[in-house]
């Protein structure tokens, strides 16, 4: 099982903050990417943006990092401070 978050706008956007796949690891980012759209393609434009960061148990990961079993995956848009 891998227990996927959603922040910021990308939470409100889906309507939920947490989802949990089941059986998918290992696999990149990318590829967590895909079995949510494929479980929701209703998200696919908010999920499939180049733009969306990632981190994996809490590091900033590149799409193609590998995720593992009981991994946390977050999603959030980019953010900018000041």
């Amino acid at each position: 099982m891998i227990k996927i978050l959603f922040f910021a706008q990308l939470r409100e956007l889906l309507k939920t903050s947490e989802l949990k796949l089941d059986s998918v690891a290992p696999c990149s980012v990318s590829q967590v990417k895909q079995k949510i759209i494929a479980l929701h393609p209703q998200w696919e434009s908010f999920i499939s943006g180049s733009a969306l960061m990632a981190s994996v148990n809490q590091e900033l990961v590149s799409d193609d990092h590998m995720v593992q079993a009981f991994d946390e995956v977050a999603f959030f848009p980019p953010v900018t401070g000041g």
